[in-house]
């Protein structure tokens, strides 16, 4: 019999499923909300569902909200054979302050903070604050609360990967209050340039839906 040290080849899919897969479970396991999004297949984005249209990140499910889950035999399921993003849910269990890096780079360094590679910092707070006004008068600042969501790490985008920069273990998965973050925030805002348009959909974010 002649053996080998090489290794078994495993599809790179199945890999980033895995990984997906367990990250989904480990913020499941702290109560937090996980529904599947759209994944990446070569250069564009497929959610799986025939003839759908939409060309960024995306729900995968078209009643994301309502299941979205803290399941872990649920999500098992979602990620068995496709690697969808992790997106969390937010409005429940928390909110996310989204804002430019030139911003979230001066902003708070408690609680959790993800970045996506097209610049985007977003901070998870406790939910149900209202922005404070030095924020809402930014296009560049989004809300995310009832209604919305945000990719998680280690999700991929077609900009890039969606990375922790205070991952919620550092915190012992501790959210800080909305006000105090948004306070830090505020005071960042005069080192982070002129307002702009945020280059994310603005109807990502419910107090914003209407504007």
């Amino acid at each position: 019999m002649q053996w080998t040290s090489r290794q078994p080849f495993v599809p790179s899919s199945i890999i980033d499923r895995t990984v997906l897969r367990r990250a989904a479970l480990r913020y499941a396991a702290h109560g937090w909300p996980i529904t599947p999004g759209s994944f990446m297949t070569g250069p564009r984005i497929d959610c799986g569902r025939p003839g759908c249209p939409i060309a960024s990140c995306h729900p995968a499910l078209e009643n994301w909200a309502a299941s979205a889950s803290d399941d872990p035999a649920r999500i098992a399921t979602w990620w068995r054979r496709l690697p969808h993003t992790v997106l969390f849910t937010t409005g429940s269990v928390f909110d996310v302050l989204e804002v430019p890096a030139a911003i979230g780079r001066n902003g708070p360094g408690r609680g959790p903070v993800a970045v996506a590679a097209a610049g985007r910092w977003m901070f998870l707070v406790r939910p149900g604050s209202p922005l404070r006004p030095e924020l809402a008068n930014r296009l560049d600042v989004v809300l995310h609360g009832p209604g919305s969501w945000i990719p998680a790490p280690p999700s991929r985008l077609p900009e890039g990967p969606v990375r922790w920069e205070t991952p919620p273990a550092r915190g012992r998965w501790h959210l800080p209050h909305s006000e105090e973050v948004q306070e830090r925030l505020a005071a960042a805002v005069g080192t982070g340039g002129p307002p702009v348009v945020a280059r994310v959909p603005r109807q990502l974010s419910t107090a914003r839906r209407a504007a």
